[in-house]
């Protein structure tokens, strides 16, 4: 498998962090196999500070109002009469022409909605002359995703494969999720640290089992009513992931749920470590969940594509949504069950037996 000469750029979002951490990572292997990788982020080709306010809207939403941003998206995003073209494909349209001339691509890579309809709608009208693959990231695909000027797709959920087809037209692949190898196959790897280790260095104790919390990069969701839930059970300890938020992690200071943890960096060694992760974005940290063996509870998800996305993950045996606080408990009771805990986590690990997403993207011919 060799890139040499082949031009690519990868067009991502700053939304959250994982867009674009699985558009660094797939361009990190994509330049080790010889191409020359461009990453841009598609909020940076609309004008106005279009995307900046963008982003600042949709992160108050998740914040403040969660049912409004539901709201939206049920209308605009998975509604059988939902618009098929973002109004924002224009307005970024001109500035990624611009781009794509200074720096010819043979193909251009969207790893985020908008971005999948700014390049499938100028490939549409004949204005794009390279081939426009979408990766899609999230285990459940709304409308947005599924512009049909787009040559292809990609996804890490093989059940929504005859969907996008369907809606599309286009050729479509599943390939194994794009998570930093240091989640592959750890283990019980801790990075050159032991176990002991890293407990000492988030404090806590060797007989401790650690239940991961995540919140996003954000710090979303009423995480603390979640660790509250787990710490009363009294058979383990919640370690709650604040993300980038500052301010969540020093609310949560002090109070008796748990540990609390801002943006870690060595979450391999933190998983490693853990009984069990509860999560409530079904994004990234999932994925990385998954390839690192540890079993992922869905509890009180975002709304929107975060919920539509924990129940795919549900209905894919990958992981176990728990409606309320007692089925959140009984999901962490029943992962100590050895047989249970495999189930899980071997369908999970199944997913990586598919191809590469740079594999997918290098073996297949360019579109046409």
């Amino acid at each position: 498998m060799n890139a040499e000469g082949r031009r690519l750029l990868i067009i991502s979002a700053g939304m959250g962090a994982g867009h674009d951490a699985v558009a660094a990572e797939l361009a990190r292997r994509l330049a080790r196999l010889g191409a020359d990788v461009q990453v841009v982020d598609v909020l940076h080709l609309l004008p106005l500070r279009l995307g900046r306010l963008l982003r600042g809207s949709y992160h108050w939403m998740i914040r403040r109002a969660p049912w409004l941003y539901e709201v939206i998206y049920r209308v605009f995003f998975v509604a059988k009469r939902a618009p098929t073209v973002s109004p924002l494909t224009a307005l970024a349209g001109s500035r990624l022409l611009r781009l794509v001339a200074r720096r010819p691509p043979d193909e251009v890579i969207s790893t985020f909605h908008v971005a999948a309809q700014v390049a499938g709608a100028l490939r549409r009208r004949g204005r794009l002359a390279a081939t426009s693959t979408v990766l899609v990231t999230d285990f459940a695909v709304h409308r947005l995703w599924l512009h049909p000027g787009n040559d292809r797709y990609l996804c890490p959920n093989p059940a929504t494969v005859p969907r996008i087809a369907a809606l599309t037209g286009r050729p479509v692949s599943a390939h194994a999720p794009v998570v930093r190898p240091a989640f592959l196959g750890h283990g019980g790897r801790t990075g050159g640290r032991t176990g002991a280790e890293v407990r000492a260095r988030i404090g806590a104790a060797p007989e401790d089992r650690l239940v991961l919390i995540s919140s996003g990069s954000w710090g979303v969701g009423d995480i603390a009513e979640t660790a509250r839930i787990v710490a009363r059970s009294g058979r383990y300890v919640p370690v709650v992931l604040c993300g980038r938020n500052a301010g969540l992690r020093r609310r949560l200071t002090g109070v008796p749920a748990g540990l609390v943890l801002g943006w870690q960096e060595d979450m391999p060694a933190l998983m490693a470590q853990a009984h069990a992760l509860v999560d409530n974005g079904a994004g990234l940290t999932c994925e990385e969940a998954f390839a690192a063996g540890l079993p992922v509870v869905s509890y009180r998800p975002i709304p929107g594509h975060g919920r539509d996305g924990a129940l795919a993950m549900a209905r894919a045996e990958v992981t176990v949504h728990a409606p309320d606080a007692a089925a959140l408990v009984r999901a962490l009771d029943q992962l100590g069950d050895v047989r249970r805990r495999e189930r899980l986590v071997g369908r999970a690990s199944a997913l990586f037996h598919a191809e590469p997403a740079e594999a997918v993207l290098l073996s297949a011919p360019l579109p046409r």
